[in-house]
C-alpha cells in the first residue's frame, strides 16, 4: 500500500502543494476559476515553519487514528484504500476529530459545519500535491521502497567518511 511521504531536508516552503490541493477539491479544477469560487476551495495540506526549515503536514491516516474513535456520528472511517475519509453527509460539526488529531491537520468548513482532511486525492494515481511538488518533497511510494531508498543514502554517506 503506497503511503505520502516526505522528505523535510528538500521542502522550500514555496506552498505549491497547497494551491495544488485547493485546485484538485475545487468546484473547476482550474486555478483561474477556482480563484473566484464562493466559498474558495480549502486545501487539505499545511507548510508549516518553525524559522529554520518547512515541513508539509497533511492527514498521515494514523494506524491507532484517534480521530476515528472521536466521531460522534461515525462519519471519519477508513475507505479501501486505508486512507481515513470523511462522510461529509454524516459529519455534525462536533469538531472532537480536530481536538484529538495529534497534527493537527483537520480543519474546518465553518459555513457547512463540516470538517476537511486530506483525502489522498481518490480520483488521480498520485495526489495533486505530490505532482506538484517542484523539488519531490512529497512523495507517493510503498514504505519499504522508501526505506531502502534512505539505507542506500546512509550507506553512501558512511562510505565517503
Amino acid at each position: 500500500m503506497k503511503e505520502l511521504l516526505i522528505k523535510p531536508e528538500l521542502c522550500l516552503g514555496c506552498r505549491s502543494c497547497e494551491l495544488a490541493c485547493a485546485v484538485e477539491h475545487s468546484q473547476s479544477k482550474t486555478l483561474l476559476s477556482a480563484i473566484r469560487e464562493k466559498p474558495r476551495p480549502q486545501y487539505r495540506v499545511h507548510v508549516m515553519t518553525d524559522g529554520y526549515g518547512f515541513l508539509p503536514l497533511q492527514c498521515r491516516n494514523c494506524e491507532e487514528a484517534p480521530c476515528l474513535n472521536a466521531c460522534l456520528s461515525g462519519a471519519l472511517h477508513r475507505d479501501e484504500r486505508g486512507v481515513v475519509i470523511c462522510a461529509t453527509d454524516l459529519c455534525v460539526g462536533c469538531w472532537m476529530c480536530i481536538m484529538v488529531c495529534p497534527f493537527g491537520v483537520i480543519t474546518r468548513k465553518h459555513a457547512e459545519r463540516r470538517i476537511t482532511k486530506c483525502d489522498r486525492c481518490p480520483d488521480r494515481d498520485e495526489p495533486a500535491c505530490v505532482n506538484a511538488c517542484p523539488v519531490k518533497a512529497l512523495v507517493y511510494e510503498e514504505v519499504d521502497d522508501q526505506a531502502r531508498a534512505r539505507r542506500r543514502q546512509v550507506l553512501a554517506g558512511l562510505r565517503t567518511l
